[in-house]
């Protein structure tokens, strides 16, 4: 290989390349595009070169020039989530849209876990910091505010940084109403025949169940009992036993019912594995989360799906700003109804595979 084919492009080829001014092409490759009012056009245009013509950043060159290592970071509870793996893989991609290297870490639902991974994020020097779902949201903010590290709560508010947030109430009005129409459409429903599994003493959970009794006040026009709610946190294991307990009590499921998440979902589908179809033959089911699988199951389930994407970006652009003050914003999710398989991050992934039959013919051939 020559030296000439060895050679890496720079901010200037590509300035050259393109005929824009080697600032607004340095201003796309380090994230700042936006905050200088750089169009989206042109900053598309501009990654495109960069990865057309072989350019990388050099990120230890950067951070001496203009003390940012070019790096931020995402603190999930857990990965094995549609919820949080979807939006690890959104984040990921936003991130390289702004010249910025993700890096994807798990507190696993632990206060002291968080602090410590994020102390570890703070070591390798990441210029900011998403906070999903986190239990302690304000300990992991005074790690960050001890560093000098901007950062912004995503899915679970804090106190003391801004936070984006699903619109849960909203959500859980429109999910309740749906799942209570839905059931009265086989027959006359009680308010004993809507319920509520999952969750636990956290905003989301809270507003979720305000949202919930809300709609059934409202529908069947007078006072809900109070003990329609089973909180069994996020474990699948303890949400199977509230069903199983309830199902022990009732000889039955409720006719129509409200989950909380889909790791309480998972709770339901252990249920249902360990009993015939005549459990949970005539049930209609709501489930704050959103998983195509679970869509298409013998029984009506309606789903809400947080707006991942749209939190993310208003999380970049106030990380943009200077001095962002707390502050809620909520984002208005959306209503999934039964079957029905939305389009994921999953879909941008491009598969370099061939998909012609006679190479796959001719791999089986030589395999024989």
């Amino acid at each position: 290989m020559s030296e000439k084919e060895q050679k890496k492009a720079t901010i200037y080829d590509l300035s050259v390349v393109s005929g824009i001014s080697a600032s607004t092409v340095s201003a796309v490759l380090n994230g700042t595009w936006r905050k200088r009012r750089i169009s989206e056009e042109t900053a598309d245009k501009i990654m495109s070169l960069a990865k057309i013509h072989g350019y990388t950043a050099n990120l230890q060159a950067r951070a001496l020039r203009s003390s940012r290592s070019g790096l931020t970071g995402l603190l999930i509870p857990v990965y094995d989530t549609r919820f949080f793996s979807s939006m690890a893989q959104t984040f990921e991609a936003k991130a390289r849209q702004r010249g910025l290297v993700p890096m994807v870490v798990s507190g696993r639902r632990d206060p002291e876990e968080e602090r410590r991974t994020v102390e570890s994020l703070i070591a390798y020097s990441i210029d900011s910091l998403f906070v999903a779902g986190a239990t302690d949201p304000d300990g992991v903010h005074q790690a960050c505010v001890r560093a000098g590290v901007p950062h912004v709560n995503i899915d679970l508010p804090g106190k003391y940084a801004p936070s984006i947030i699903s619109d849960n109430r909203q959500g859980a009005e429109a999910l309740t109403t749906a799942i209570i129409r839905h059931a009265e459409g086989t027959g006359s429903l009680t308010p004993e025949d809507v319920f509520f599994f999952g969750g636990r003493a956290d905003h989301a959970s809270r507003d979720r169940v305000i949202g919930f009794h809300s709609v059934k006040q409202g529908i069947f026009g007078r006072d809900v009992p109070q003990d329609d709610i089973e909180v069994t946190g996020y474990s699948p294991g303890m949400t199977a036993q509230a069903f199983e307990h309830f199902y022990e009590r009732h000889g039955r499921l409720p006719r129509c019912f409200f989950v909380n998440s889909s790791i309480n979902f998972e709770g339901l589908l252990r249920f249902m594995g360990r009993h015939d179809g005549e459990a949970f033959g005539d049930i209609v089911v709501g489930c704050f989360d959103y998983d195509p699988f679970g869509s298409f199951l013998p029984f009506p389930v309606y789903m809400i799906k947080p707006n991942v994407s749209e939190m993310l970006d208003r999380g970049f652009d106030l990380l943009e700003e200077d001095e962002a003050e707390p502050q809620i914003i909520m984002i208005e999710p959306q209503l999934v109804p039964p079957r029905t398989a939305l389009e994921g991050p999953l879909d941008a992934i491009k598969d370099p595979s061939p998909t012609n039959e006679a190479v796959y013919s001719s791999h089986i051939e030589q395999a024989r």
